[in-house]
C-alpha cells in the first residue's frame, strides 16, 4: 500500500537547454500532485517535503516533445520513460536553430496520456544568446542554500529537520548570493524581454547549476532561487536512492566534472566562471576544467565554508588554477566578493575577461 494517495500521471519537465544544433531536455511521469511550497502548518510543510521524496514514478510511458522553429513550424520528437520514470531527449536540430542575440528562454511542450485522456505541460528551453560572452556554472549545496544531504548519511541524518520541515521561504539564504549572483548574471539584456508569459526572464550570462542533489529536490531548489532572486538555469542533479554509492562522497565530484564537461563541450563559444564551495569536492572539479580546456575558465569562485585545512588534493587543484592564470576567489562571504567586483568594474551591462583577482592569505 502506498504511504501517500495515487494521484493521475503527470509530467515533471525539467529546465532544458540548447545550442543552434542540439537540445537537451529531461522530464519525469509521476503519479503525485504538483509540488505547492505555500506557508501553512508544520504538519502540512512535512506532507509536501516527504512527498518529493516518496515519489510514485511511471515507467513505460510515451511522450512526445513538440518544439518550434524561427518560422513556428512544430517539430516532434518521441520517447518513453524509463524504469526510474525519467524520459531524457538529446536531440538534433536540422538544420540548425539560430540563438536569439541575448539569453533567452523558449517554451516547449511535452504530451502524454492518463486516465483523463490527452495532457500537456511547457517545459522551459534556456538558449544562451550569440552575443554572450561570459557563462557561469554554480554549485548549489552549501554555495547557495545549505542543503544537508550531500556529506553522506550522516550528515542527513543531523540535518532531518531541515530536510522534511522547512519550506523554501524558511531557509536561511547564504549571506551575500543574491547581490553576488545578480552582479555576475548582468541583469536583464537591454531592452528587458518583451515577450508575453509564460516565458521566464533570462538574465544577459546565462547561468547552469550542478549539485549532487536528488532530482526529487527540483522544484523545491526552484521555488527558493525565485524566492531569493537568483538567476535560474539548467539544474542537472543526480537520481539516487538512500544507500552508500549514491550518499557517499566518492561520486559527487565525478557528477559535477561530467555535468561541468558536457556543458562546456556544448558551448565551445562560451567562457565560464565556476561557483562552489570547499565541502564536495568542487575545487578539484574546477581544477580538472581549468586543465581540460585551456582559455575556457574566466575565474573560480570558491565559497570557504569549511573549518578544515585543505587537503593535498586541494592544494594541487588550488596550483593548477593559479598556474593557469585563471583568477581566483576563496573567502567565506559573497559580500566581500560582491565589494570586489564592483571595484574592477563589473556591471550589468559589461563584461570582463578577468573578473576578480584574489588571493586567501590564510590558505597561502
Amino acid at each position: 500500500m502506498p504511504l501517500l494517495a495515487r494521484h493521475p500521471l503527470r509530467i515533471q519537465p525539467f529546465f532544458g537547454h540548447r545550442s543552434p544544433d542540439r537540445l537537451v531536455l529531461s522530464a519525469r511521469a509521476l503519479h503525485a500532485r504538483p509540488p505547492g511550497f505555500r506557508p501553512g502548518s508544520r504538519l502540512r510543510a512535512v506532507r509536501t517535503l516527504v512527498e518529493q521524496f516518496v515519489s510514485h514514478e511511471a515507467a513505460d510511458v510515451p511522450v512526445r516533445l513538440e518544439l518550434r522553429n524561427a518560422t513556428r513550424t512544430p517539430v516532434e520528437y518521441h520517447g518513453a520513460t524509463d524504469a526510474e520514470g525519467y524520459v531524457h531527449f538529446d536531440v538534433p536540430l536540422e538544420p540548425a536553430w539560430d540563438l536569439p542575440e541575448h539569453p533567452a528562454w523558449e517554451p516547449a511542450r511535452l504530451y502524454w496520456d492518463n486516465a483523463h485522456g490527452p495532457q500537456s505541460v511547457t517545459a522551459q528551453v534556456l538558449a544562451p544568446g550569440h552575443a554572450s560572452k561570459l557563462a557561469v556554472i554554480s554549485d548549489i549545496d552549501d554555495t547557495i542554500i545549505e542543503t544537508g544531504i550531500t556529506g553522506g548519511l550522516s550528515s542527513v541524518l543531523r540535518n532531518w529537520k531541515r530536510l522534511v520541515a522547512e519550506l523554501p521561504h524558511e531557509r536561511v539564504p547564504v549571506p551575500g548570493a543574491d547581490a553576488f549572483y545578480d552582479q555576475l548574471g548582468g541583469g536583464a539584456p537591454d531592452g528587458g524581454d518583451t515577450r508575453p508569459a509564460p516565458v521566464m526572464p533570462a538574465t544577459r550570462r546565462p547561468f547552469f547549476y550542478v549539485s549532487s542533489s536528488p532530482w526529487n529536490l527540483f522544484s523545491y531548489l526552484v521555488a527558493y532561487q525565485r524566492l531569493q532572486g537568483l538567476p535560474l538555469g539548467p539544474v542537472k542533479l543526480r537520481d539516487w536512492g538512500l544507500n552508500r554509492q549514491t550518499l557517499g562522497s566518492s561520486s559527487h565530484g565525478a557528477h559535477k566534472q561530467q555535468a561541468i564537461d558536457d556543458i562546456l563541450a556544448m558551448y565551445p563559444q562560451l567562457r565560464f566562471a565556476l561557483i562552489g564551495d570547499d565541502t564536495q569536492g568542487d575545487l578539484p572539479a574546477f581544477a580538472r576544467a581549468v586543465r581540460h580546456n585551456p582559455g575556457r575558465i574566466a575565474a573560480v569562485f570558491l565559497r570557504t565554508v569549511s573549518r578544515h585545512a585543505f587537503s593535498a588534493e586541494e592544494q594541487q587543484a588550488r596550483a593548477v588554477i593559479e598556474q593557469a592564470g585563471v583568477p581566483l576567489w576563496l573567502g567565506p562571504d559573497y559580500r566581500a566578493g560582491s565589494d570586489f567586483l564592483r571595484t574592477i568594474g563589473v556591471t550589468p551591462g559589461g563584461e570582463t575577461e578577468r573578473i576578480v583577482r584574489a588571493v586567501s592569505a590564510a590558505d597561502a
